[in-house]
């Protein structure tokens, strides 16, 4: 009999009762290594299985979500010891919930026979997730494993590109015909095993599977029994083609509240269904990814993977980054004679440079966080645009003239304290426009807004910001 399994979110107490059990695990193995005497030997090799007992025990409480956790938080020998003590039959819920980078040092971990094992004891819809880190001869065997109907959910759930509602749907679900009675829908739930997660509704359909309506669960346990369905379902609904996209239906879910919604052919077909766990783990991997791209990161990495597959992850954008920082010196160099005839602008260029970034950063990040929800439009960019540009403006002359005055005080120029105000406010308004325009262009372009945005207009406020700052020192002070 399974033991119950505690779904209280793992704390770092819990992270710190596997790495002490793995420490001591791994302190027994090294005393028991150099021992001659055979006693002795035996007894830390006692101590040291122990331990693995008590860790498998451990493990055997929590939640695959929280076995997923410890994985992603514990460096790679000590992850493979953690998998082995694992049940098998949990392998497959595990590899589901862990990081992608994660996973494929598991995957590598396991033999053909373990990944086979592992898939076959998940559902299509899942598989389809699992599918494209698997080798081709594992999902070849999963495939033959299937029966006929799961085959075809699987090459459907596998044909969706990814982002999708078609990557997003269930096939596990529960539909029931427009024309039967309440007693019979509640006979015919009865004889389940169990019902689908996440089932706040009966799907509704007609004799050729045509989606008609829903029927919710709460409405459906205080209807009268003698009750036609077609009398109580609801027929004002949610449904979403598989080719729509996956962040209009998050949105949807979001904004409606919604747990499950149907998902239908273009002929009104019932097919799946989206529920609102998958969703919310699409917004999270969303999330994640914005995250890793804004940083200039290729793509998630595993936390303790080796130092070169790290060096290999973040060098596409370092590489830009020190292009664009070799532009920024160059922009410099044209005004060495501005600076060493005034020694204070070497001073106070950081600033300008800084404050904009840093704006800049701020425009980006609103922008793209409101195309993430839809709502920039052709329409309202212009207003949007000429809304960020007043917004720097004020900003430059409220932060210009603290720096200004702030040149003024220390240097006793007046003049100085001018240029730094003109140039807080036109270094300003080019990170208001960069920002804007960065994140619209790289959607224009198909990409990711995210992708290297904070290192783009780094690279261009700290440019235009040392450009401005020293050719109006040029032209005014020098």
């Amino acid at each position: 009999m399974e033991q119950p399994r505690d779904k209280t979110p793992p704390s770092e107490a819990v992270l710190e009762q596997v790495t002490e059990l793995l420490r001591r695990h791994s302190l027994a193995e090294d005393v028991a290594r150099p021992q001659d005497a055979p006693r002795q030997g035996l007894v830390e090799g006692l101590i040291q299985k122990l331990h693995l007992v008590e860790l498998q025990k451990k493990l055997e409480g929590l939640h695959p979500a929280d076995i997923a956790y410890i994985l992603e938080a514990i460096p790679l020998d000590q992850r493979l010891i953690v998998w082995d003590l694992v049940k098998a039959e949990r392998d497959g819920e595990i590899l589901l919930e862990v990081s992608d980078a994660v996973r494929a040092t598991l995957i590598e971990h396991m033999d053909e026979h373990e990944l086979v094992a592992a898939t076959e004891a998940l559902d299509t819809d899942e598989i389809a997730d699992l599918a494209p880190d698997l080798p081709r001869e594992v999902i070849e065997d999963v495939f033959r494993s299937l029966s006929v109907e799961e085959r075809e959910q699987l090459r459907s759930a596998m044909s969706y590109p990814e982002g999708t509602v078609g990557a997003l749907m269930d096939f596990d679900m529960i539909s029931i015909r427009d024309d039967i009675t309440i007693e019979v829908v509640l006979r015919y739930l009865r004889r389940l095993d169990e019902m689908p997660d996440h089932t706040d509704q009966l799907f509704v359909v007609d004799r050729s599977g045509q989606l008609k309506g829903l029927l919710p669960v709460n409405r459906l346990l205080v209807t009268d029994a003698e009750t036609v369905v077609t009398a109580v379902m609801q027929t004002e609904l949610t449904r979403f083609l598989p080719a729509e996209k996956a962040e209009d239906a998050a949105q949807a879910f979001e904004r409606y509240d919604l747990v499950s919604a149907a998902g239908v052919d273009r002929s009104g077909k019932l097919i799946g269904r989206v529920t609102v766990d998958t969703v919310m783990d699409y917004i999270r991997e969303e999330t994640d990814n914005d995250m890793l791209t804004a940083g200039g990161l290729r793509e998630e990495e595993d936390l303790f993977a080796s130092v070169w597959k790290s060096v290999k992850n973040r060098w596409t954008w370092l590489a830009v980054n020190l292009v664009t920082a070799f532009i920024a010196s160059r922009v410099i160099g044209l005004f060495e004679s501005s600076i060493s005839r005034l020694v204070a602008l070497a001073a106070l260029m950081p600033i300008i440079a800084g404050i904009s970034g840093n704006s800049g950063n701020q425009t980006i990040t609103m922008i793209v966080r409101a195309l993430a929800l839809g709502q920039i439009t052709a329409a309202n960019a212009r207003k949007l645009l000429a809304k960020e540009i007043g917004v720097s403006v004020l900003n430059g002359m409220i932060w210009g003239g603290v720096v200004g005055l702030f040149a003024f005080l220390i240097y006793n120029n007046w003049q100085l304290g001018v240029v730094m105000t003109g140039a807080m406010v036109l270094s300003l308004m080019l990170a208001a426009v960069m920002g804007v325009a960065i994140p619209l262009t790289m959607q224009k372009l198909g990409r990711d807004p995210a992708l290297g945005a904070s290192v783009m207009i780094t690279a261009i406020t700290d440019s235009g910001g040392f450009f401005i700052f020293l050719g109006l020192a040029t032209i005014f002070l020098v």
